[in-house]
């Protein structure tokens, strides 16, 4: 996870207005390794927590981490105080780094506690000694889950785990040394790590890092990229490119025309974390030239299905297996369903998480006892692609005796002329087990007749499907990667 390109010169990391290369990436990181170790010779898997600002120092600290041996332990530095002490308690860390911005939200917590902080300075006086060496199947980093329906979960990838989830994109997706990736994507989860900083400097790419998302900051680095030798890559989530093309629609003519030649100039562009509306993949390739690539992965496993980089990129499908990955379909009591019907994806294969941190049962029960991991969502295999149809827990809704896709009924609602944004739901209901709900997003200047639009999906969707309740909202409650947090809009029927 730490080589470096032929050209050591080349740049690895633009942030702040700043160049790093691969060499300067490699020096820091191994001093802050040294700065981690102290007196020692290995943190031997000491947790290490780190609250750092995206960009150079960030990835330095993260290498510095693995360099010194310990397990990398990354906090959202968005979130609330006691979500991050949660994280640090669990995970047991007795080493917390944090940015000089951020040492007035955990500095007296971890005085109280007696841990150590470290603040990233200049480390350039530090000598570089003897690091490490460090085995394969050591941890390296602990994520945590969304914990939807109880408290996170710390995921335990091993070195191990993430080379083969890295190596397996960097050929699937034809990473290459050419390439230039922006980073906006939140860097405690595995989008914004693997995906987006890991691969690429893996791949000896350069990644530019815009710590806070505008739209017009994404629109300028585009066009910015259009003059480079570099190709342009880019990753995000569907609320950003839901974003981007309402910015995008308010610009005047020659800007819209300015910006879709320079995109054109890009070699990928891709969406995940989150379910990609069809409307919104559409529309995109309008503006764009790009056909966003699709695929499907977690924080347990990296990515595990995707539309091909050259093929079919196939609307409302996530693709097909990536090489060293097996995929199956199976029902709830772990046998492979029928071709053609849903079923539960589980995954078999060298990028596939330790365990849950600590929780050894939770760990039993995510995998079959001939080890395959249970990924609690739903799909089916629909010629040769497969096609998601929500989370088992919270995106499929049993009602009246049937089994309904959510994702399928907001794909639907959402090409309604007044509806801007959607998510439907299952309530809690005596008499049908769970009733289809939807809330809805409209624009400001529009109104919406729910017996109208009642009257209008029923052409599209057989009855029980029809959502039997509504609620306008102005927006959707989502967490860091986009995704909506369906447990908390229930609270809104």
């Amino acid at each position: 996870m730490n080589e470096i390109p032929e050209n050591a010169t080349q740049t690895a990391i633009m942030a702040n207005g700043r160049s790093f290369s691969y060499n300067e990436l490699q020096t820091a990181a191994q001093r802050f390794a040294r700065v981690l170790l102290g007196n020692g010779a290995d943190l031997a898997g000491a947790r290490v927590a780190f609250m750092v600002t995206p960009g150079f120092d960030y990835v330095r600290v993260q290498r510095g981490i693995w360099l010194a041996g310990g397990v990398a332990v990354p906090l959202c530095t968005t979130h609330p105080l006691p979500s991050l002490t949660y994280v640090i308690e669990d995970t047991q860390a007795a080493i917390v780094v944090v940015s000089p911005e951020f040492e007035s939200v955990l500095a007296a917590y971890v005085l109280e506690h007696e841990l150590r902080l470290v603040v990233p300075g200049n480390d350039d006086l530090v000598t570089v000694g003897v690091l490490p060496t460090v085995p394969p199947s050591r941890p390296a980093m602990i994520l945590y889950t969304s914990g939807t329906t109880n408290l996170p979960k710390g995921v335990v990838s091993t070195h191990a785990n993430i080379d083969a989830q890295v190596s397996m994109l960097v050929d699937a997706w034809h990473y290459a040394p050419t390439d230039q990736s922006l980073c906006v994507l939140p860097l405690h989860h595995v989008h914004g790590i693997i995906n987006v900083v890991t691969c690429t400097l893996r791949a000896g790419g350069t990644v530019a890092f815009m710590p806070h998302f505008s739209a017009q900051g994404v629109f300028d680095w585009f066009l910015d990229m259009a003059q480079q030798p570099r190709r342009g890559v880019f990753m995000a989530v569907p609320t950003i490119y839901f974003k981007l093309i309402a910015h995008y629609d308010t610009l005047p003519n020659d800007q819209q025309q300015a910006l879709t030649a320079a995109m054109t100039t890009f070699r990928l562009m891709v969406s995940g974390s989150a379910a990609l509306p069809v409307s919104v993949m559409e529309r995109w390739q309008t503006i764009s030239g790009h056909r966003l690539l699709e695929r499907y992965g977690m924080t347990e496993l990296g990515m595990a299905i995707s539309n091909p980089y050259r093929g079919e990129r196939r609307a409302g499908h996530i693709g097909q297996p990536l090489p060293g990955v097996t995929v199956r379909l199976a029902d709830e009591h772990d046998n492979d369903v029928a071709p053609g019907e849903a079923g539960e994806i589980q995954v078999k294969g060298a990028a596939v998480f330790k365990e849950y941190w600590q929780k050894a049962e939770a760990t039993r029960a995510a995998f079959t006892t001939d080890g395959w991991f249970r990924t609690g969502d739903v799909a089916v295999l629909d010629d040769g692609y497969y096609k998601m149809l929500g989370r088992s827990s919270t995106d499929i809704i049993k009602s009246g005796g049937y089994k309904i896709s959510a994702l399928e009924i907001e794909e639907v609602l959402r090409t309604y002329p007044q509806i801007e944004d959607c998510s439907v739901v299952g309530l809690a209901s005596d008499e049908w087990g769970e009733l289809v709900a939807a809330a809805l997003v409209v624009g400001q200047e529009a109104t919406l007749n729910t017996d109208e639009l009642n009257r209008w999906i029923r052409d599209r969707l057989p009855a029980y499907k029809v959502p039997r309740r509504y609620v306008i909202v102005t927006e959707l409650p989502r967490n860091a990667m986009g995704k909506v947090t369906k447990n908390d809009l229930k609270t809104s029927f």
